[in-house]
């Protein structure tokens, strides 16, 4: 296959069988961002476990430093004052049955999905439409919580949901090209710091195998993981 000459331009100067410093990285992802829009720089990290296993799922949440550099739309599904709370946070979508019937029919125009407890039995039905798509309310990544006002807060203030897929790869938007590169690096270690907490008991063996990092246009790069994590021996 032909590589056009703008993905050619990108490619030069980028070893693909090199891994990089993190610092270098992002450097070099930022300087091959050239699209007419701000690409969104993305993180994808190969795991060493097998999520067919229970005891080796990976998932979480992190709240990013510098945000996402994305304007998400948060679905709340709660009554009352709760429904109230949500809305006065900024929720752009509330609502109860009415927001069920909504989902079915099709019409899901947001980002992130929010749920107080009482109302999951409601929401469970709803798993097939929003599970495949990561949204289902969760209390393991605090989506399904009393705490409307700050689980709001959090997913429009940079919180990163993340899910291992069956290849064994996380993968999550940690920012934009026009951000500067240190806070891009603030929010690769945040995300690669909770991805490594977040080591299930289950994984045996080398954990962080290998981690890249991309524009949405421009090539992958290679990061060493040994400047990824801060913490010694992070990524066994």
């Amino acid at each position: 296959m032909a590589i056009g000459k703008r993905t050619k331009a990108t490619r030069e100067g980028v070893d693909p069988a090199k891994a990089y410093p993190l610092a270098e990285a992002v450097q070099m992802v930022k300087e091959r961002a050239k699209a007419k829009f701000d690409e969104t720089i993305e993180i994808a990290m190969n795991l060493g476990v097998d999520p067919k296993h229970a005891d080796q799922m990976v998932r979480g949440v992190v709240n990013l430093p510098n945000g996402t550099g994305r304007s998400l739309r948060v679905a709340v599904f709660a009554r009352g004052a709760k429904a109230d709370e949500a809305r006065a946070a900024g929720a752009d979508v509330v609502g109860a049955e009415d927001l069920v019937e909504r989902v079915q029919g099709g019409n899901i125009d947001f980002d992130r999905c929010i749920a107080t407890p009482d109302l999951m039995p409601l929401v469970g039905r709803l798993g097939k439409v929003l599970g495949p798509r990561g949204i289902m309310p969760n209390p393991k990544v605090g989506t399904v919580t009393m705490d409307v006002k700050g689980a709001v807060a959090g997913a429009k203030g940079g919180s990163v949901e993340f899910r291992v897929e069956k290849a064994g790869i996380v993968q999550a938007g940690v920012g934009k090209a026009s951000f500067t590169a240190e806070k891009l690096v603030e929010n690769i270690r945040a995300f690669a710091d909770a991805v490594n907490k977040a080591k299930p008991a289950g994984a045996k063996g080398h954990y962080i195998n290998r981690v890249a990092l991309s524009s949405t246009m421009g090539p992958g790069v290679k990061i060493d993981t040994a400047t990824l994590i801060g913490t010694p021996g992070g990524t066994t």
